[in-house]
């Protein structure tokens, strides 16, 4: 049994900051968590699931290009988790924001946390 559990969500002004973070839990990531590509993904309504910035094994962070310059992720493989800060945001950015493993056809999800940008 494998979980992702994110935290961190919530309001936040225009130009404000939030840090998610995502635990990963369960046998397979206690074993092999730092061979997990880590992502996270957000979803506004009526949209669909986007990626917004992974990083694998080798740790090399990727950002899709809206979100460059003002999100950063990380992780920390001795703790098994995935972080994701969050600056300069913008009402755009409201979604909720999902965890991911990906490794081979293994792919899991977290249940998400919502932020929402508004004045």
């Amino acid at each position: 049994q494998v979980q992702l559990v994110e935290s961190g969500g919530g309001l936040v002004q225009p130009g404000g900051s939030l840090r998610l973070s995502c635990v990963a839990s369960g046998s397979v990531f206690s074993q092999y968590f730092e061979k997990y590509t880590m992502g996270w993904y957000r979803q506004a309504p009526n949209n669909e699931r986007e990626l917004v910035a992974s990083i694998g094994e080798d740790k090399t962070p990727r950002y899709s290009d809206f979100v460059k310059g003002r999100f950063i992720i990380s992780r920390d493989n001795t703790e098994n988790t995935v972080s994701l800060t969050m600056n300069n945001l913008q009402s755009d950015d409201t979604a909720i924001y999902y965890c991911n493993a990906r490794r081979g056809v293994g792919n899991h999800w977290g249940r998400g946390t919502q932020v929402t940008v508004s004045p």
